[in-house]
């Protein structure tokens, strides 16, 4: 049993490495699956084209539509001008004294209004890095500021919000994007009020110390005249649409849920339960009204770059869900191995009730694959149906599952070797050594507060 566990440990170990030294998941996760396979005595070729393939398949035939879509939104958003119209009128707005506030509201809205991550660092970096220097803030601080604004309570804590982690755990548990809103909204405002008071009392070291913004950084970016930004109300509108559109789709008077009958659908289709794709069908309507939009307010300048916008999100978009796919793929043939049921039985065990031990499933598998759309689909794939009869079990609403998932999901997913903080370090043109101290620091207080929560609900 100790080596069938081992065989576990190894194969994650050398994914979470060769993630780290920058190479691609989709071609290691089959690999590392097949040494896991093999250490632990279980048929090899069955193993990749039955089960790994095959729920990877199914990650993909789930999500790809809001993958795609959230990608072809945000650059557009971005090719129109709107996302960088809504950062700089932030900044602008609040002005260089509260630099810091301003970059994590700008991150905060993009993100929020389903703006993909990776955009929201591209459009927001040239104008952090202008109030920054103005402000004299080191610059060594912009990641940890846009890691706590577009990386934490906007992507899963938020109710309502778009981005994938709030949308995987709907198949899961039959929730909307709205699930749990008191306890996504307490929990949003904890990381925030803790996030600022981290950044703030970094600030004030750094000017205590006489550190300023600093010289010969690189991937500088230039200067941006202020006149070449739209009307900051007609770059909102895409936004609000997608917003208002998902909560009226969803659970609203137009919810989709409603437009087909339950007997075509279960007998045509296969669909057993409406409510499982209600959050789907209701993200994917909205983020198409939100690409028209976002189209239309700006046709001349978007126009001439479409094609190559379109090819890029496209890509994008791609890599992004056979990433992901492949370390669901992964997830789901290590959880037929002999060594995952002691394991589970360890995670299960440390704790009777289901959302502490869920935000530690969800925790440790986000933290490992450094992901967390991936390590929260491996934990609801291997054990959501288990936490489910738990939660009914004991008179837990399955919105409590969803949100405490979903915000695990963002907790210890920023380990070094995450590709957002990888990309948002090569975006600024800074180091781990130089920056990551800080988006660990929002690491661990968006995972504290997390478990704070779990502990909270299951006491009362």
């Amino acid at each position: 049993m100790i080596i069938e566990v081992l065989s576990i440990l190894i194969s994650l170990g050398l994914l979470m490495f060769f993630a780290y030294r920058g190479y691609p998941v989709i071609v290691f996760a089959p690999i590392f699956t097949l040494l896991a396979v093999v250490l632990s005595g279980i048929s090899l070729l069955p193993s990749y084209t039955e089960t790994f393939m095959t729920n990877a398949a199914n990650y993909v035939k789930s999500f790809f539509p809001i993958f795609l879509l959230g990608a072809i939104f945000g650059k557009v958003m971005e090719l129109s001008g709107a996302a960088s119209s809504i950062a700089h009128t932030i900044v602008k707005a609040l002005g260089s004294n509260r630099a810091i506030l301003a970059v994590v509201l700008a991150c905060s809205i993009l993100t929020y209004g389903g703006v993909s991550l990776f955009v929201v660092a591209f459009a927001v970096y040239p104008f952090a890095a202008a109030i920054f220097r103005e402000a004299n803030i080191p610059k060594r601080l912009i990641p940890g500021t846009i890691a706590l604004g577009a990386f934490t309570y906007t992507m899963d804590a938020l109710p309502g919000t778009p981005q994938i982690q709030n949308i995987i755990p709907t198949t899961y548990f039959g929730t909307d994007a709205y699930a749990a809103p008191v306890v996504g909204t307490i929990g949003a405002i904890m990381v925030f009020i803790g996030g600022m008071v981290w950044l703030e009392r970094r600030r004030k070291q750094a000017v205590a110390a006489g550190e300023g913004y600093g010289e010969g950084h690189t991937n500088e970016p230039e200067l941006i005249k202020t006149e070449s930004y739209m009307n900051i109300w007609v770059a909102i509108l895409p936004l609000a649409l997608v917003l208002v559109g998902n909560y009226l789709f969803s659970r609203g008077i137009w919810t989709v849920e409603t437009w087909y009958d339950p007997g075509i659908l279960k007998e045509s289709f296969k669909i057993e339960k409406v409510k499982n794709v209600v959050s789907s069908w209701a993200l994917i309507i909205s983020l198409c009204v939100g690409i028209i939009a976002a189209l239309l307010i700006n046709v001349k300048q978007v126009k001439n770059k479409l094609a190559s916008g379109l090819t890029a999100a496209a890509m994008g978009s791609l890599l992004a869900i056979f990433n992901t796919a492949s370390e669901v793929g992964f997830g789901n043939v290590v959880k037929t191995l002999p060594g995952f049921k002691l394991i589970q039985g360890w995670i299960m065990g440390a704790s009777d009730h289901p959302l502490v031990s869920e935000a530690l499933a969800v925790n440790v598998l986000a933290g490992v694959t450094g992901s967390a759309s991936g390590g929260m689909s491996i934990a609801l794939e291997v054990m959501g149906k288990q936490y489910l009869e738990m939660a009914n079990a004991a008179g837990i609403s399955p919105e409590l599952l969803h949100r405490i998932a979903s915000m695990s999901s963002g907790g210890m997913d920023t380990l070094p070797h995450n590709g957002a903080v990888i990309t948002l370090l090569a975006i600024t043109g800074l180091t781990h050594r130089q920056s990551y101290k800080d988006i660990f620091a929002i690491t661990v207080l968006k995972t504290a507060v997390v478990f704070i929560l779990a502990f909270a609900v299951s006491i009362f």
